[in-house]
C-alpha cells in the first residue's frame, strides 16, 4: 500500500504581485491546510518544507521573459529531488503550494525517473508561450504557462532544466475543467493535447470524463501519471480565494466526482495543490473546503 507524504512547497514566484509592493498570498496555502488537520486526516508521513527563494521582481521589465526564472529553476531542481526520492520509494507525495510553477519540480522529478503523464485540473489552459503571445498576452508569470512549460514550450531556463525537455509529451497531458470560453482550446486541439472543458464534463458527467482521462493516462508507454489541482478549477461561488476567480467553473461535488477515480488509480503517483490564497479567505472557508476535498479523495484507509 502506498503511503501519503505531505510536502510543503510554498513558492509564489510564478505569480504577478496582486498590488504594487505586495506579494501573492498563495505561499500561505500549505499552512492554512495544515491548520485544518490535513496531515492527520490524510494519514500522511511528514515530508517537510522545501523553502523557496525570496519573492521580488527587482529590475525585471515586460519583455524580459519570465520573472524569477533563475529562482524558479533552482527551486524546481530542489523540489524535484524531494519528490523523486519519495516516488522512487513508493510513497505518494501530496505537494502543497504555492502557485502552479511548483508543478515544474514534480514533472522534473518524474522525467528523471521515466515517462509520466499529467492530469491537469485547472480553470485555464495555462498555455501562454512566446509563439502565441499575440493572442494570449506577454509571457512573464510562469504560473500562467504551466502546460506550455511542462510540454517544452517557452524559456529554456525553465523548460529545459538538466536538458530534459519536454518533461511531459503533448499526448501524455489531460486538461480537465477549463472554462468553456478558454482561448487556449483551439491551439491545444491542433496539437493533440487532450482538453475537456466544464460544459463537456457536465454533458457527459464527471465520472465519464474521469474514465476517459484514465484511458488516456493509463496507456502502456506511461510509467504512471501525476495530478495537478489548481483551486481555480472551482467556481468562485464556492472558491473565490484565487487570483483569477472566473465564473462558470466546477462545483465541489463535480470536482470530487472527477478527482476521486483519478486519485484511486494505482498508476497515479502524486498530486500538487496550488493557487488557493488565504489572504483572500478571511473566514477560512476555502481552506476547510480544500482540506475536506483532499481528505475525502486522498486519505489512506
Amino acid at each position: 500500500m502506498r503511503r501519503n507524504v505531505l510536502i510543503d512547497a510554498p513558492s509564489n514566484l510564478g505569480l504577478r504581485p496582486p498590488a504594487p509592493g505586495a506579494v501573492p498570498g498563495c505561499y500561505k496555502l500549505a499552512g492554512a491546510l495544515r491548520e485544518q488537520g490535513l496531515l492527520r486526516r490524510l494519514g500522511a508521513l511528514e515530508g517537510g518544507v522545501v523553502v523557496p527563494p525570496r519573492y521580488g521582481l527587482g529590475d525585471w521589465r515586460e519583455g524580459d521573459g519570465d520573472f524569477h526564472a533563475p529562482a524558479i529553476a533552482s527551486y524546481s531542481a530542489r523540489l524535484a529531488r524531494r519528490v523523486q526520492g519519495h516516488v522512487r520509494g513508493g510513497d505518494f507525495p501530496v505537494v502543497l503550494g504555492g502557485d502552479c510553477s511548483i508543478l515544474l519540480g514534480a514533472v522534473l522529478a518524474l522525467r528523471r525517473l521515466g515517462r509520466y503523464g499529467v492530469a491537469y485540473l485547472d480553470g485555464h489552459g495555462d498555455f501562454r508561450h512566446p509563439d502565441n503571445t499575440a493572442v494570449a498576452g506577454p509571457v512573464g508569470a510562469a504560473a500562467g504557462e504551466g502546460v506550455a512549460q511542462i510540454t517544452g514550450r517557452g524559456q529554456a531556463e525553465l523548460t529545459d532544466i538538466e536538458g530534459l525537455r519536454p518533461y511531459v509529451r503533448d499526448e501524455d497531458v489531460c486538461l480537465l475543467g477549463v472554462r468553456d470560453a478558454d482561448e487556449d482550446q483551439p491551439e491545444l486541439a491542433r496539437l493533440g493535447i487532450s482538453c475537456t472543458n466544464v460544459g463537456e464534463i457536465r454533458r457527459h458527467g464527471p465520472a465519464t470524463a474521469a474514465r476517459e482521462a484514465l484511458r488516456h493516462l493509463q496507456n502502456s508507454p506511461l510509467d504512471g501519471f501525476w495530478i495537478h489541482l489548481d483551486a481555480d478549477v472551482l467556481d468562485p461561488a464556492v472558491m473565490p480565494a484565487v487570483d483569477s476567480p472566473d465564473p462558470d467553473g466546477l462545483f465541489t461535488e463535480e470536482l470530487r466526482a472527477l478527482l476521486a477515480p483519478l486519485a484511486a488509480s494505482p498508476r497515479c503517483v502524486g498530486v500538487t495543490v496550488a493557487i488557493y490564497d488565504p489572504d483572500r479567505d478571511p473566514d477560512g472557508s476555502g481552506a476547510a473546503l480544500l482540506a475536506d476535498l483532499l481528505a475525502d479523495v486522498f486519505a489512506q484507509p
